[in-house]
C-alpha cells in the first residue's frame, strides 16, 4: 500500500474512571487496506474502533483521519470530516432506528451531508441496495421486517453511502447466523475491492481475518502486541499471546486439525482496572522470566518484513521462543 496513512493512531488512550480500555495505541492504515485487530473479548478492540469514529472521546493520543486530528475539533468542525469515516456496528438490530424505512437509513447520511438532492439521492439508494445484493423493493420496508443478514446488508450500504475513505468494521459477523457470515465477509471483501476503501476490520474470529486483511494487529488489555503482514503472521507468530491465539483456531481440514496442538492459556485476562505491572500478558505467559514482571515492553520492529512486536522475549532478528502449554 503506497500513499499517506487514511488512519493514524499516535498513542490512544481511552481511560473510563479507573478502567483502562485503550492505553497507547499506535498504528497506522494506508489507504484501500483492511487492518484486522483481534483480540479477547475484553482487549479494548470495539473501544478503540469508536474512538477511531470519534464516537468515544479519547483520554490522551491523536486520531489522525487524511492527516487532520479529530481530537481537539469541536462538534461543529468535525461534523464535515464524519463524511470521511464510518462505522458497521457488531448488531444490526440495535443500530438501526426502527421507525425508519430502509431508504431513509440508506440516505440519510447523504442528507446529513448535504450531498446531491431528492432526485441524485434516489438514484444512489438504488446503486447502493443492487452493490450490497437487496432488491429494489425492500427500501420501502422497516428493519423488523427483515433477516439479520439483510440488515447487516443495509447498515453496510448506510455506511458507505457517503463513500468513506475508511470503514470501521466492529465484529460485523457475529450477531449472524453461521449461514450468513459468509456472505456477508464476501460482499464486504468485494466492496473493499471495488471501492477501495480503506477499512478497520475488528473481529475475535480469525478465520475471517485470514481471508479479509493484509495486516493483522493482536491486542490484549489495551494494548497492541504484534503487528504483522497477514502471511508473516500465520506462518510464524512471535509474541506468545499471539500464538496461543492462532493453536485455539480452527482449520477447515480435519485430519490437519487433529494433530494440531492446542495452547490453553491459564486464568482469565486481568481487569482494565489494575492492569499487571512489565509485560501485561505475563499473568498467563509460562515463558515469563523476572524482567516481565517489572519492565513494560516497548513495540519494536523485529525482523526483516516490518513485524512489530511488544516482548523481551523476542530476538531483534524476530527469533522467538516456542510457547508451549
Amino acid at each position: 500500500m503506497t500513499g499517506e496513512p487514511v488512519l493514524e493512531l499516535d498513542g490512544v488512550v481511552k481511560h473510563f474512571g479507573p478502567v483502562r480500555a485503550v492505553d497507547g495505541v499506535s498504528l497506522t492504515i494506508a489507504p484501500g487496506e483492511v487492518l484486522g485487530l483481534v483480540g479477547e473479548s475484553g482487549s479494548g478492540k470495539s473501544t478503540l474502533g469508536r474512538c477511531v469514529v470519534a464516537l468515544t472521546p479519547v483520554t490522551a493520543g491523536r486520531v489522525l483521519l487524511n492527516g487532520v486530528d479529530l481530537v481537539p475539533l469541536s462538534r461543529r468542525r468535525l461534523r464535515p470530516l464524519r463524511r470521511g469515516v464510518n462505522i458497521v456496528f457488531q448488531d444490526p438490530s440495535g443500530s438501526l432506528n426502527p421507525r425508519m424505512t430502509v431508504a431513509d437509513i440508506i440516505t440519510e447520511p447523504l442528507r446529513l451531508h448535504r450531498i446531491g438532492n431528492p432526485a441524485s439521492r434516489r438514484e444512489r439508494l438504488r446503486e447502493l441496495l443492487d452493490a450490497v445484493g437487496l432488491r429494489a423493493e425492500l427500501a420501502r420496508r422497516h428493519p423488523h421486517e427483515l433477516s439479520g443478514g439483510q440488515r447487516q446488508r443495509v447498515s453496510l450500504a448506510r455506511a458507505l453511502s457517503a463513500g468513506p475513505a475508511l470503514l470501521v468494521a466492529d465484529e460485523p459477523t457475529s450477531a449472524l447466523d453461521v449461514s450468513v457470515q459468509a456472505a456477508v465477509l464476501n460482499l464486504i471483501a468485494r466492496l473493499q475491492a471495488e471501492l477501495g476503501f480503506a477499512c478497520l476490520f475488528i473481529t475475535h474470529d480469525l478465520a475471517a481475518v485470514e481471508f479479509l486483511a493484509q495486516r493483522i494487529a493482536v491486542m490484549y488489555l489495551g494494548q497492541l502486541v504484534e503487528v504483522a503482514g497477514r502471511a508473516e503472521l500465520f506462518a510464524t507468530p512471535r509474541h506468545p499471546y499471539t500464538q496461543a491465539l492462532l493453536s485455539a483456531a480452527p482449520v477447515p481440514d480435519p485430519a490437519v486439525q487433529r494433530t494440531r496442538r492446542r495452547i490453553v492459556l491459564t486464568g482469565d485476562i486481568p481487569s482494565p482496572v489494575r492492569p499487571p505491572t512489565g509485560c501485561r500478558f505475563h499473568t498467563r505467559c509460562p515463558l515469563a522470566e523476572t524482567r516481565c514482571l517489572v519492565e513494560e515492553p516497548l513495540l519494536r520492529p523485529v525482523g526483516p518484513n516490518g513485524t512489530l512486536v511488544a516482548c523481551h522475549l523476542v530476538a531483534p532478528d524476530g527469533t522467538a521462543p516456542p510457547l508451549t502449554a
